[in-house]
């Protein structure tokens, strides 16, 4: 995967890279508070290598959503659990970066992600497992055309706890969030 680029909103979604390990872990240090109970990014060395295998091996597009000029590191975007034919779909996860949180970066990370699922990773559909208190990934994938398709008591453990998700998903053959032109 190449650079995909928002010119609008002036962020750009690349794969994540080796290089980029000192200013995640920063930056996911810093956002912890933000992001508990609803994810647990990596917060080693270790951890982060192994994130980071994840792509390479095909199960996952592990992501960063960037500024367009400055290059700065805003959230990470991923398709995991990554399921070829009959079923071609994929599970979405994404995080914004505690500095950047509200500035309207990650809906136009998480379009450019859905995007590149369905062009280049050819797949049919993506899902995104969310906690019914996480209100803002809710709005945001409201806002991008997904549909609620349930509740899934104790569904994922996170943090040693088994917790609740909302199941909302869109498929390619839905109407998709615009990509704006530049």
């Amino acid at each position: 995967m190449g650079y995909v680029t928002d010119c609008v909103s002036q962020v750009v979604l690349r794969p994540v890279l080796a290089a980029d390990e000192r200013s995640f872990l920063r930056l996911a240090r810093e956002s912890r508070d933000l992001h508990d109970p609803w994810v647990r990014l990596p917060s080693t060395s270790k951890s982060f290598a192994t994130y980071l295998s994840r792509s390479e091996r095909g199960v996952a597009a592990c992501m960063v959503v960037c500024l367009k000029n400055q290059g700065d590191i805003v959230g990470m975007v991923n398709v995991n659990g990554i399921v070829r034919d009959p079923y071609q779909r994929g599970i979405l996860g994404f995080a914004v970066f505690l500095p950047y949180i509200g500035r309207g970066y990650m809906s136009a990370g998480v379009s450019l992600a859905i995007h590149h699922a369905f062009t280049n990773l050819d797949l049919h559909r993506l899902e995104a497992d969310i906690q019914p208190q996480n209100a803002a990934s809710l709005r945001l994938v409201r806002r991008l055309g997904f549909r609620k398709e349930g509740l899934s008591p104790g569904f994922i453990k996170i943090a040693g706890c088994w917790r609740d998700h909302e199941r909302w998903a869109i498929t390619k053959d839905m109407e998709l969030p615009a990509v704006p032109q530049g």
